[in-house]
């Protein structure tokens, strides 16, 4: 589904991202986990077509993506951290944008609408203006529209901020079943519990740099503590001192 090899990206002259490489299969759900400032975002706008590598390759679906490649963006969703959603359209104008872009069926865009709409419990709420929303609902309404067209790779930068608990819930059940069906999904997220929960491969970068790559069980192993929780992991490796990081 998405192989990346080499990449990085720097800002003049300053490194943000430094010779990442993984690669992401069909069915997996991928955690891509650091702390603030060390390059979630920028990869993953990388991964997605909407900033250019300073160097390296990505490929999807055995393809080398680049911004122009629209055939491959209609094949992806992403849902970045703040959903810049258009405000003047009401939810529903929005989601009927959605499905005329990637035209989508009148039937099936029933049906998966009437779908997403129950899972984040928005049923007779899209037709306010969505500058009327909550952040929340905004965040609802950004994941409907991502998931509508069931896209082969989904790209979700912190997906639960905002999220009501039955909602995050909901969110995680449903994101189990979209791996099931051999479906991707690529997960930025501070909610280590989260990553735990529902990661298939758990990927930490620090200031821009691969810490470590594996299951949870492979990353138990690299401290040598088969009880750890994420968090406990996350910390040790992201604690460590710059100087001593190539020996993680």
């Amino acid at each position: 589904m998405l192989k990346v090899e080499g990449l990085n990206k720097s800002y003049g002259g300053s490194p943000v991202v430094e010779d990442l490489s993984f690669t992401v299969r069909g069915g997996e759900l991928f955690a891509f986990i650091g702390p603030n400032g060390s390059g979630k975002s920028t990869t993953i706008r990388m991964l997605t077509g909407l900033l250019r590598a300073s160097s390296g390759s990505i490929e999807l679906f055995e393809e080398v993506m680049a911004p122009d490649k629209t055939h491959l963006k209609k094949r992806i969703s992403f849902v970045p951290d703040t959903p810049d959603l258009m405000g003047k359209l009401t939810g529903r104008e929005y989601l009927n944008f959605i499905a005329s872009a990637y035209r989508i069926d009148t039937t099936t865009f029933k049906e998966r609408k009437r779908e997403l709409l129950a899972l984040f419990d928005l049923e007779g709420q899209l037709d306010r203006l969505i500058e009327e929303y909550s952040h929340g609902m905004k965040q609802k309404v950004a994941l409907i529209g991502a998931l509508i067209h069931e896209p082969d790779i989904l790209f979700l930068d912190e997906p639960t901020v905002g999220l009501d608990p039955k909602s995050n819930r909901n969110l995680k059940d449903y994101l189990r079943a979209y791996v099931k069906s051999g479906r991707t999904v690529f997960l930025t997220t501070h909610n280590l519990s989260l990553a735990e929960e529902i990661a298939t491969d758990i990927f930490i970068i620090y200031k821009g740099k691969k810490m470590a790559h594996g299951t949870l069980k492979a990353l138990r192993e690299t401290i040598g503590d088969q009880s750890a929780r994420l968090e406990d992991i996350f910390l040790g490796l992201t604690e460590v001192k710059p100087h001593d990081s190539s020996d993680t």
